[in-house]
């Protein structure tokens, strides 16, 4: 069971033999196991994530195993983990019971541990798997949106970080938009920059215009005159 050693199993029995010899089972096979002893404090564990697979047992104080299969398949947070029910309850029509209930699978008790292995090596394969294809789809979701963002001209080539990480076509796709991003916004800048000296030449030929305007008026010409007048009054004094 080496692909499991990073797989983290709910053990849910309010009999603490069996919790205790299921822990020490299943963390021979490389695999975190936490417990809970009734179907309250089961609900309470699986509110926080990290769980991949439960372990169930039916007949419960509190809440029993029915009604937390019925919460959790209610749950769209958690009606994907993987449940398999292990009860001394050994009859075909507790376990259609379960089955119809949402639970992945139904072991009587006693049961054997070389079977529970194998059952729980597959729910926790299908988890798996399952995480990964959420995982892609979600990141598909962010290139669609990355699409409308481009032709909106509100894309931050930075939002898709994550999806170009990937070695698939999907992150071809996400550095082929961050580069074309990163090419418009350098155009962009480009022209922000030319249009900017464009504008202080517009500037600067806009006020010579008003400087030739002022400089070309009769009254202008009269001050010039004028001051060359008192130029020359100032110089004539001088010489005397």
């Amino acid at each position: 069971m080496s692909e499991q050693r990073t797989g983290t199993v709910l053990v849910i029995d309010d009999d603490p033999t069996n919790r205790l010899l299921l822990r020490r089972g299943l963390e021979r096979e490389g695999l975190r196991v936490e417990t809970a002893a009734d179907g309250v404090e089961a609900l309470e564990r699986l509110a926080r994530p990290g769980i991949d697979l439960v372990l169930l047992d039916l007949l419960m104080p509190r809440l029993n195993g029915h009604e937390v299969l019925a919460r959790m398949r209610a749950d769209s947070r958690l009606r994907h983990v993987p449940v398999i029910v292990v009860s001394g309850a050994d009859e075909t029509a507790e376990a259609v019971r379960c089955i119809e209930l949402g639970a992945d699978d139904f072991l009587p008790k006693p049961f054997d541990p070389v079977l529970l292995r194998a059952r729980i090596g597959a729910g926790l394969s299908r988890k798996w798997l399952r995480d990964v294809e959420q995982d892609y789809l979600e990141q598909v979701g962010l290139v669609v949106r990355a699409a409308g963002e481009v032709e909106a001209g509100t894309f931050e080539a930075a939002s898709l970080d994550t999806v170009a990480t990937r070695d698939d076509a999907l992150g071809g796709l996400a550095r082929t938009f961050q580069t074309m991003a990163r090419e418009v916004r350098a155009r962009e800048q480009r022209l922000e920059r030319q249009v900017g000296a464009m504008r202080i030449e517009i500037d600067q030929a806009r006020a010579a215009r008003r400087v030739a305007e002022i400089t070309e008026t009769d009254y202008f010409a009269d001050l010039q005159r004028k001051a060359a007048s008192l130029r020359s009054g100032e110089r004539g004094t001088e010489s005397t």
